[in-house]
């Protein structure tokens, strides 16, 4: 059986792009996937830490790193009780990309975030997506509306009176530098 052949990260971006409309929700299904793949064939170990988001108003950020690579996530929020969170990193086996995923195991968060930023340093982002509600227990992720936060080459954060104070999880997939042959 010969092997499925092997898309370039721009495959995806296409194919969503194409999608018009619907590529939202292509995204939002295929980012979470794209992870996951990026997770099992990981060429230094994946590493998944646990924090708390703690309310109060004040701004808190957690970072992780792996390699050449770092994630940060920078955040203030409201009400509630502190809530336990994990970050995932990873970079592919081809070291061509790093991943960074922020997420509420538990699904859905309580907190009211007034502004948030998720920060990697190392490579540029290729694509990212912010949730209000994560997906758990046959629940589904649901994305964020697009104007509800900003992308960059390395960071994903709110947009100022856009964003409606919810936020459950982020994914970011980032291209590596490498040396062309």
């Amino acid at each position: 059986m010969t092997p499925p052949a092997r898309r370039s990260p721009g495959f995806l971006s296409k194919m969503a792009a194409s999608s018009g409309r619907s590529g939202r929700r292509l995204w939002a299904a295929l980012v979470p996937a794209a992870l996951l793949c990026l997770a099992a064939r990981a060429a230094e170990e994946p590493s998944t830490a646990d924090f708390d988001v703690r309310p109060g108003g004040e701004v808190h950020s957690f970072s992780r790193s792996l390699g050449d690579y770092t994630c940060t996530f920078t955040y203030s929020a409201q009400g509630g009780t502190n809530e336990q969170w994990q970050m995932n990193i990873g970079v592919s086996e081809d070291n061509l990309l790093f991943s960074c995923s922020v997420w509420r195991p538990q699904g859905k968060s309580y907190l009211f975030f007034t502004q948030f930023k998720a920060e990697v340093k190392g490579a540029k982002i290729e694509h990212a997506m912010a949730y209000s509600q994560a997906a758990v227990g046959g629940q589904s992720d649901v994305p964020l509306k697009q104007e509800e936060f900003e992308i960059t080459e390395t960071t994903v954060s709110h947009r100022e009176g856009k964003f409606r104070f919810e936020l459950s999880k982020l994914v970011i997939v980032a291209k590596t530098p490498h040396d062309e042959l």
